[in-house]
């Protein structure tokens, strides 16, 4: 078998991406089901599930490296001419399914890795292929929005994919052609083959106004923005009169999940500030921090970190955090109390401090021991789920008017 195209034959490398294609397809759409489907309520659980997602994103992966491979092979080779060219509407059919699959092979498995590489966390996609993509930021809208359309592109692949099997079925078994025969492997060369009319745009553009109508469909449906966006939202934490009043910050966490650092935010946390600049040693103020814990996004893990394995949100909707704030010869130190998940634990914050008038910008870190707070106590295997967790703090406060300093 010759390994190019003729106009009456397909050769062995397009047959072979043709049935890779095909292998591929058939196992990673069963992956994501069963494993979007797998429960995820114990560490072995959970590790199951992420070794499932991350076959199934491999394999994803793979299959788009192969389906750009086809693609360019199809663009430098001949097609062979259809059987009935007469049946103008059958032919005009077919060439819309065969783009659709073309560009779908290509969209869907792309559109899954931007969800992947614009959040964090969880499943990792297995060497040697990256986490990342270029200009392609972390960033929970964009997730959803790729997650969205992958949903949107995969159903367009399967429905493709079904009327490709049911036109190749109609040759084979109704009439009883060489139309299959000419993609099997081992298939001769049937007798039946004219010459092929000039390619047109005709079919490209209608499958780009299929895919252009399923887009639209899953915006219609809400596809594109889902309720992970948004962290679970819970009763607003009231303000506090503050000596400082915090004008900006970001209260950070983050941990090592599957081998990868995950990141996150709180967007909902209150700071009450005394704090006298002209101590320079010992006690130089105090701080109470009050924390949202339903406010917290942390990439593709948020609503499993909110469960009650993990932070507990409902049970427990808010942290707090009492400390003096001492001046020391390194700079200054929040020393206190952290209260998380009806466990207590003594927390050391050092900090930075820029003053400039009534305006102050600090900035600092500590790390936390999740199993301090029996977070996650089913996450025994600290390669699965890391036991440290680093917390960073940034803020910029202003003196209000009414704060004195002695």
């Amino acid at each position: 078998m010759p390994a190019s195209n003729t106009p009456a034959q397909y050769g062995a490398v397009a047959k072979t991406f043709h049935w890779l294609t095909a292998l591929g397809i058939l196992a990673v759409i069963p992956l994501g089901i069963i494993a979007n489907d797998m429960p995820y309520d114990t560490a072995a659980q959970l590790a199951d599930k992420a070794w499932f997602f991350s076959l199934h994103k491999t394999v994803g992966v793979t299959l788009f490296f192969v389906a750009i491979a086809r693609i360019l092979w199809a663009i430098s080779q001949p097609k062979p001419a259809p059987l009935h060219p007469d049946r103008k509407t059958e032919t005009l059919l077919a060439e819309i399914v065969h783009w659709l699959l073309y560009g779908s092979l290509v969209l869907v498995p792309l559109s899954g890795w931007v969800h992947h590489a614009a959040t964090e966390g969880f499943a990792p996609i297995w060497w040697p292929f990256g986490q990342n993509l270029p200009l392609v930021p972390e960033n929970l809208a964009l997730s959803e929005t790729a997650a969205g359309l992958h949903l949107v592109f995969e159903r367009v692949l399967v429905i493709s994919l079904v009327l490709h099997v049911a036109g190749a079925m109609k040759h084979a078994i109704l009439d009883k052609d060489g139309t299959l025969a000419r993609m099997w492997p081992g298939g001769g060369t049937p007798t039946q083959a004219t010459p092929r009319d000039r390619a047109t745009l005709l079919p490209p553009v209608l499958a780009t106004l299929v895919w252009a109508s399923a887009i639209g469909l899953g915006g219609a449906l809400g596809l594109y923005h889902t309720d992970s966006a948004e962290a679970a939202q819970a009763p607003a934490l009231a303000e506090v009169e503050s000596d400082w009043d915090v004008r900006e910050g970001t209260l950070g966490l983050s941990i090592r999940q599957m081998g990868a650092e995950v990141s996150g935010t709180f967007a909902d946390w209150t700071a009450d500030i005394t704090f006298d600049e002209s101590v320079t040693e010992g006690n130089a103020g105090s701080v109470t921090v009050e924390i949202g814990i339903a406010s917290l996004t942390l990439g593709s893990v948020t609503q499993q970190a909110l469960t009650d394995d993990f932070l507990a949100a409902n049970a427990f909707p808010t942290a707090r955090f009492t400390a003096d704030i001492r001046a020391t010869d390194a700079g200054y130190v929040a020393d206190g109390t952290l209260s998380l998940r009806g466990f207590e634990q003594p927390v050391s914050l050092p900090f930075d401090l820029t003053l400039d008038g009534d305006t102050a910008q600090m900035s600092g870190s500590t790390t936390l021991d999740r199993r301090a707070f029996e977070i996650g106590q089913g996450m025994t295997d600290e390669s699965q789920l890391g036991f440290e967790v680093r917390v960073t703090v940034a803020l910029t406060a202003e003196r209000q008017a009414t704060a004195n300093t002695n």
